[in-house]
């Protein structure tokens, strides 16, 4: 076995045990010492919150070093097919050994077993796209930010949800959506090269068909965050002009 095969193994073992960790013994701790709310909340809801803390801390790390490498890693760039991974390699044991590490819906699993099969199929070519797709991990914590607010009932109006609820929305949009174009046109681009053809036909089907689906649910997850959104907005205008014309009857 390659020393580089040796090198990733043992990052996915241990991002997995660290994950597993941080669930387990130290999102207990650490909640509980932050928000008093924690400890009222029923055992479903614990491992929710625990599994999201831990989310959090994945997308915290994946996604920063994925952004610096999206930016900065010089072989993936000049050649995104086939530039040097070994950097990349790094963040995408990381993210593997988070992916086997966590449960939850149907979606939930449906987008983690899409990630990992491309992960594990592509291994050694497309640093450059595998990276770029780990850039989504940016919005994760917005998100689950939200479900923290809404489990320890915020007000919707707080100035906290409001502002977490535009952000959440902002950078959903550009890590997720605004993505999705540049990348097919990357794919018709480098459709039918030397470069492309050398990749063979699982590779091709694999990276094709993952991002289909990945960007299909992405899309939902977006619709559904938007009419969120237009609903939250809706209701502070309506509860302004609800105080206004209090204020209006009052004067």
């Amino acid at each position: 076995m390659e020393a580089n095969t040796k090198l990733v193994i043992g990052i996915v073992c241990s991002s997995f045990v660290i994950f597993q960790i941080l669930f387990h013994f130290v999102s207990y701790w650490f909640s509980a010492k932050v928000s008093p709310g924690y400890n009222s909340l029923s055992i479903e809801k614990k491992i929710e919150w625990n599994s999201r803390v831990v989310s959090t801390c994945h997308s915290l790390l994946v996604g920063t070093y994925g952004l610096y490498l999206f930016l900065f890693d010089e072989p993936t760039i000049a050649d995104p097919l086939w530039g040097d991974p070994a950097c990349v390699k790094l963040n995408i044991a990381t993210a593997s050994g988070y992916l086997v590490s966590v449960i939850g819906d149907k979606f939930f699993v449906i987008h983690h077993c899409a990630a990992l099969t491309a992960y594990f199929l592509i291994d050694g070519v497309l640093a450059y796209i595998a990276n770029f797709r780990l850039l989504a991990e940016l919005s994760s914590p917005f998100v689950n930010q939200r479900w923290f607010f809404e489990t320890l009932k915020y007000p919707k109006f707080s100035k906290a949800n409001v502002i977490n609820g535009i952000l959440m929305t902002v950078v959903f949009f550009v890590v997720r959506i605004i993505a999705i174009p540049p990348l097919y046109f990357f794919i018709y681009s480098v459709y039918g090269t030397e470069a492309f053809i050398r990749l063979g036909f699982t590779i091709q089907f694999t990276w094709i068909t993952t991002c289909l689906i990945l960007d299909v649910m992405n899309v939902m997850w977006m619709i559904k965050i938007t009419k969120g959104c237009i609903k939250v907005i809706s209701l502070i205008r309506q509860e302004k002009a609800k105080n206004s014309l209090q204020n209006g009857k009052l004067d």
